[in-house]
């Protein structure tokens, strides 16, 4: 509601609808989810997205690449920058590196472009709450290191751990694509951390009781020590 001047003077009141900021995006559809800060290199081979790579390149703009789930296109993406065309082969192929930005909506697609191979898509960005949760991040991140214990897995974070957020961590804990994709539209940090911290909860029991199978089953056809029981 906004307040007005009418003709003679005086003050009324407005019914104004607020329209989210749109904009058009060349569109780079892949079967992963891209988060807000992530780094992604991509080997490019399609002529469509060669074209689209040297083309955003040359204006220094952004695309987008929304998730595909079963072949199906997502409504949701994230815009990513292009920070280096690291090879160029003689067949036009190349290797980038990439940044992702803010995430979109997609409001319509865009197939037919003129003179281009790649499609486009109408987008908008929905308001996203990126501000940190360090006590919260940190009791997640003992988890996610406990979980690559059990795992015997090594992955180190790029940042401190005061400094992470949820998309930092969140492809270290274990997402399948469904679950990563429904992350990206949580549009708050707590929200985000919430989700990631009931995942943990769920898959530690489940790898705890794992590693105890896995030990009862190696201690099978080993001769053993085992204190006897008494009884009277």
């Amino acid at each position: 509601m906004l307040i007005c001047s009418s003709v003679t003077g005086e003050n009324v009141f407005c019914n104004v609808r607020i329209i989210p900021v749109t904009n058009f995006i060349p569109i780079f559809p892949l079967s992963i989810v891209v988060y807000p800060g992530e780094e992604l290199n991509l080997h490019i081979f399609e002529p469509r997205y060669k074209q689209l790579i040297n083309d955003c390149y040359a204006e220094n703009k952004p695309f987008g690449i929304p998730a595909m789930l079963d072949k199906d296109l997502m409504e949701y993406g994230t815009l990513v920058n292009i920070t280096e065309i690291k090879s160029v082969y003689e067949n036009g192929e190349m290797d980038i590196r990439t940044l992702g930005g803010k995430i979109f909506r997609i409001l319509e697609t865009v197939k037919d472009i003129p003179e281009k191979l790649y499609s486009g898509a109408i987008v908008n960005y929905p308001d996203n709450n990126e501000e940190g949760i360090p006590d919260t991040v940190g009791r997640i991140v003992q988890s996610i290191r406990e979980l690559h214990k059990l795992l015997n897995i090594s992955k180190e974070f790029k940042k401190a751990d005061n400094e992470l957020i949820s998309y930092d961590i969140a492809h270290h804990t274990g997402l399948n694509l469904e679950e990563e994709f429904e992350l990206l539209q949580l549009m708050r940090e707590d929200q985000r951390l919430e989700y990631i911290k009931r995942h943990l909860n769920k898959v530690l029991p489940i790898i705890n009781e794992m590693e105890a199978l896995k030990d009862k089953i190696k201690l099978n056809g080993h001769f053993r020590e085992l204190k006897g029981l008494g009884f009277e």
